[in-house]
C-alpha cells in the first residue's frame, strides 16, 4: 500500500481514492478475475487473492489494489481500456460516475499520502505500549500491585494445535474437554504462531485461561516490531464494548469511538489492517453472526462480519470457537489454535514471583497432593485464587480442594470477603448475617438467569427484573459483576464467567426443586456442582452456601442427590463397537464425577440405584482406564469403587485401553481386580510385579497390533489368565510363542476360549493340537 502512494501522480492518487475502490470493488462482481487477466495480473495471485478472500467484492478490492501496486503510473484510462474489452461499457459509466465523487475532498480528507499512513501507525504503537503494557488481576497479587506487568512478568502460555473441533461444548462441558486435552498435547512456540503470515488466526480457550494476556502480549510486540512487521495498523477491539454500538453500520465509524483520540477522518485499508477481536462468546449476536441467513436489525453484526475481509485475529470461549470456525470452510490460510494455560514451568514461576517466601512450601505441597489444585493450576485465573487462598488461610484444611465444588466455593467466598464485605472477618461470621446470604442469594439469581438464557451480557432494565429497589442498592454488586460504561450507555457482565457458572449452581440448589433441576436442559453442565452442594461435610466451607432460602424444605433438598443420580443412572447406555470395544465412559463417568463431588456414601437410595443397574448385564457398573481421561476423572473412579468394593458388590467389566498406567490409574485397577465379572484389555501393561489374586469369569485380551515379547505377555497376561473361567484372545501375526501360550492354556483352569492367530480361530484343545 505504501509503494502505491509513493509512485502516484497527485490527480490519479485522487482517482483512485479509498472512496473510488470501494464502490467500483462492489460493482465489477465476479467478473474480478477475468478484470484481473486483461489488467496482466498473473493467474497465481488471482488464486492468491481467491483463497485469502470470502466476499466477492473483496476479492475484487484485492485484485485492483494489486494491479495499482505493480503499475507505477496506473490511469482510468487504462481501466477502462481493460473494460471496454470485456464489454463492460456499463462498469466505463459507472467508472466516470466514481470517478466525479471521488474528487470530493471531503471523501478523501485525512487519507492523501503515505506519511499518514506511517503517523498513524505510530501512534497507534505508542498508545498501546502505554496504556496495553499492564493488566489487571481479577484479584490483587500476593507481592506486587494490582497491575501486571506483561512486558517483564508475561509467563508463557501453552499454545496448542485445536483443528478437532468440539461442537457446543459450554461451562462445565468444555471444563472437561480442556482437562482431557491436558493430558496429550504439543506446545506450539510463540514465535511460530505468531511471526508467520496467517490472514486468519483463531484462538480458543476456557474461562480465565490467559486469552486476554496473549492478546495484548501481541498488541506490545507488534508496537515493538516483533510480529506482523508488514502490517500497518492493528486495531484491538473487545466485544464486550462492541455491543453497545450495535446500531453502527461499516468499520469507520466503529474505529472512530474507540480510537477517536488517534484517528481522524481515516480510511483503512484491506491490506495494511489487522483486527484483533476479544471475547467473541461475549458478543449479544453472536447466533446471528453465525447464521447471515437470520434476519437481524443491527447493523453491527454486517460490520463484525465485514471485519472478516480483512487479517484478523479472533479469541474467545472454546464453543464460540470452534462454532465460528464454519464460516471460514474455504480458507487454506487460517491458522486455528487452543491456550492451555502455564506448563510446569510457568506454574513455578508463578508461585516463585507472587508468593510470598513463607508461603511458597504448602502452595507446593497443595498444588502436587490435591488432584483438582494440580488439574485447574495451569488456568490463571484458577492458579491466582489458590495461591492467595492458601497464603491467606489461618490454618491450612488439607480438604480445601477436595472437590471441583470445594475448588469454587472457597474462590468465590475469598472473593466475597475480600472484594465485596472488605474486612477480616471469619467467614463463618459473616455468614452469620442475613443480609449477606440475601447478597449473594441475589448474585447467584443473576446468574442463573443469565445461564438458562445463554446470555453473557445484560442492560440496566434486565438488572432491574432481577433485583428489586436496583437504584439504591446498584453499587453493592460490583466486584462480582461489572458495570462498563459507554457513550451510548452502561451494562453489566460477571466479573468472571467461572464464578457466574457457580453461582447459577448455588441459586438451583437452594431454590429450584429436584424436578425443575432434573428438566432444565441448561443445568446440565451444573449437575456436578449441584451434587457437590450437597456435601454434608462440615470441614468444607460448602456448608455455608446450601442454607440461603429458608423458604425450601430440607426434605426437597434430601431427595436432591438421590433423585439426580437416578437420573443419570437410568441415561447411561452401552454401545458395543464392530470390534467389540465398549463405548460407555462418558456416561458412567458423569454419574462418578456427580458422586464423587457429593462426597457421599452408600446410602439406602444410592444402594438401590447401584442395584438396579447391576441387573443389566450391557449396562452393568463399569470402570474404563484409556488415554486422555484426566486424574480428575480417575480420581473419581476411585471414590466411586472404593464404595462399591467396600459393599460387597462386583463390577460388572473393567476395561483397559492404556499401555502406561499412572500410579492413582495402577491402585484403581488393583482394587477393580478383587471383584470382577469381565476383564478388557486393548494394550501390552507392565505391572511391575503385582498380579492379580482374584478369579474372573472373562478375560478378553485384543493386542493384534502390538507385538509382545514371551516374557512380556507371561509376566503381565498370564496371570490374568490363570484365573479366569473363560478367555478371549486376540494375537498378532508375528508373535513367534504361540505353542508356549497353547500350553499355557492346557495347563490352566480355563472353560472356554477363542483363540484368534493368523487369521484363524481356535476354540477347543484339539484345534490347539494341530
Amino acid at each position: 500500500m505504501s509503494q502505491l502512494f509513493t509512485h502516484l501522480k497527485k490527480d490519479e492518487t485522487t482517482v483512485f481514492s479509498q472512496a473510488f475502490k470501494l464502490k467500483f470493488s462492489d460493482s465489477v462482481g465476479v467478473d474480478w478475475r477475468t478484470l484481473g487477466r486483461w489488467l496482466n495480473i498473473e493467474e497465481n495471485y488471482l488464486d492468491m487473492i481467491d483463497q485469502e478472500n470470502l466476499k466477492v467484492n473483496a476479492k475484487a478490492y484485492s485484485m485492483l489494489t494489486k494491479w495499482l501496486q505493480m503499475n507505477d503510473n496506473p490511469t482510468v484510462d487504462e481501466l477502462k481500456i481493460a473494460l471496454k474489452k470485456m464489454n463492460r461499457m456499463d462498469l466505463i459509466r459507472k467508472v466516470d460516475e466514481f470517478t466525479k465523487t471521488s474528487n470530493s475532498p471531503e471523501i478523501f480528507s485525512g487519507f492523501s499520502a503515505n506519511k499518514d499512513l506511517l503517523k498513524l501507525s505510530a501512534e497507534l504503537k505508542k498508545y498501546y505500549l502505554k496504556y496495553y503494557g499492564e493488566i489487571s488481576e481479577l484479584q490483587t497479587l500476593l507481592k506486587t500491585s494490582t497491575n501486571l506487568d506483561l512486558r517483564h512478568k508475561f509467563v508463557d502460555l501453552c499454545i496448542v494445535d485445536a483443528a478437532k473441533t468440539q461442537m457446543d461444548a459450554v461451562f462445565s462441558v468444555e471444563r472437561k474437554e480442556f482437562l482431557e486435552k491436558q493430558m496429550r498435547y504439543t506446545p506450539i512456540p510463540y514465535s511460530k504462531v505468531f511471526t508467520q503470515e496467517k490472514s486468519v488466526i483463531l484462538i480458543s480457550g476456557i474461562a480465565g485461561i490467559g486469552k486476554t494476556w496473549l492478546l495484548r502480549k501481541c498488541l506490545l510486540d507488534w508496537s515493538n516490531d516483533l510480529i506482523w512487521k508488514n502490517v500497518e495498523l492493528v486495531f484491538y477491539l473487545e466485544c464486550r464494548r462492541i455491543n453497545q454500538y450495535e446500531n453502527i453500520s461499516n468499520i469507520n465509524d466503529l474505529l472512530s469511538f474507540f480510537y477517536k483520540e488517534i484517528l481522524s477522518n481515516f480510511s483503512i485499508s484491506i491490506h495494511t489492517t489487522l483486527f484483533i477481536i476479544d471475547g467473541l462468546d461475549e458478543f449479544k449476536y453472536f447466533n446471528e453472526l453465525l447464521n447471515p441467513e437470520l434476519k437481524c436489525n443491527y447493523p453491527i453484526v454486517n460490520v463484525l462480519a465485514e471485519i472478516q475481509n480483512y487479517k484478523h485475529l479472533v479469541a474467545g470461549r472454546v464453543y464460540a470457537i470452534d462454532q465460528y470456525q464454519s464460516l471460514y470452510t474455504d480458507r487454506s490460510d487460517k491458522l486455528t489454535i487452543q491456550i492451555m494455560g502455564f506448563n510446569e514451568n510457568g506454574i513455578t514461576n508463578y508461585v516463585e514471583n507472587h508468593v510470598m517466601k513463607e508461603n511458597k512450601e504448602i502452595v507446593k505441597a497443595t498444588l502436587k497432593e490435591s488432584p483438582i489444585a494440580k488439574a485447574m493450576a495451569s488456568v490463571p485465573f484458577y492458579l491466582s485464587s489458590m495461591c492467595k487462598i492458601i497464603s491467606d488461610s489461618k490454618t491450612i484444611n488439607k480438604n480445601s480442594f477436595l472437590t471441583m465444588t470445594d475448588l469454587y466455593a472457597n474462590i468465590f467466598l475469598y472473593f466475597l470477603r475480600k472484594h465485596i464485605i472488605k474486612n477480616n472477618k471469619m467467614i463463618y461470621q459473616i455468614m452469620e448475617n442475613d443480609s449477606n446470604k440475601k447478597y449473594i442469594l441475589n448474585i447467584c439469581k443473576i446468574a442463573f438467569e443469565l445461564l438458562v438464557k445463554n446470555k453473557v451480557v445484560f442492560s440496566k432494565e434486565e438488572f432491574q427484573t432481577f433485583v428489586s429497589d436496583f437504584d439504591k442498592n446498584e453499587g453493592n454488586f460490583f466486584g462480582f459483576i461489572e458495570k462498563i460504561e459507554t457513550d451510548l450507555g452502561c451494562y453489566y457482565q460477571f466479573a468472571h464467567l467461572t464464578i457466574m457458572e457457580f453461582c447459577a449452581s448455588v441459586y438451583a440448589y437452594n431454590c429450584l426443586s429436584s424436578d425443575e433441576i432434573k428438566t432444565n436442559k441448561k443445568l446440565k453442565s451444573c449437575l456436578s456442582m449441584i451434587c457437590g452442594l450437597t456435601n454434608a461435610s462440615q470441614n468444607s466451607l460448602i456448608k455455608f452456601l446450601v442454607n440461603l432460602n429458608p423458604s425450601k424444605r430440607s426434605s426437597e433438598k434430601s431427595i436432591l442427590l438421590y433423585s439426580i443420580l437416578d437420573r443419570l443412572s437410568k441415561s447411561i447406555n452401552c454401545f458395543i463397537f464392530e470390534d467389540g470395544r465398549f463405548d460407555v465412559f462418558d456416561n458412567f463417568d458423569f454419574f462418578y464425577e456427580c458422586f464423587y463431588e457429593s462426597q457421599s456414601s452408600f446410602t439406602d437410595k444410592i444402594n438401590s440405584i447401584v442395584d438396579e443397574l447391576n441387573k443389566q448385564w450391557l449396562k452393568g457398573w463399569t470402570i474404563s482406564i484409556h488415554d486422555g481421561k484426566t486424574s480428575y476423572a480417575t480420581s473419581c473412579d476411585n471414590y466411586f469403587v472404593n464404595y462399591y468394593i467396600k459393599s460387597g458388590r462386583r463390577l460388572n467389566r473393567v476395561l483397559v485401553d492404556k499401555n502406561i498406567l499412572s500410579d492413582e490409574e495402577k491402585n484403581l485397577l488393583v482394587r477393580c481386580s478383587t471383584n470382577v465379572r469381565y476383564v478388557w484389555f486393548y494394550h501390552s501393561i507392565n505391572f511391575e510385579g503385582w498380579k492379580p489374586k482374584n478369579k474372573i469369569e472373562k478375560l478378553t485380551i485384543w493386542i493384534s497390533d502390538y507385538l509382545i515379547t514371551k516374557k512380556d505377555f507371561k509376566e503381565n497376561f498370564l496371570p490374568w489368565i490363570n484365573l479366569c473361567e473363560e478367555l478371549d484372545l486376540d494375537l498378532h501375526d508375528d508373535i513367534d510363542f504361540f505353542k508356549d501360550i497353547c500350553e499355557w492354556i492346557r495347563c490352566s483352569n480355563i472353560k472356554k476360549f477363542k483363540i484368534k492367530y493368523r487369521g484363524k480361530y481356535f476354540r477347543n484343545l484339539d484345534e490347539l493340537t494341530l
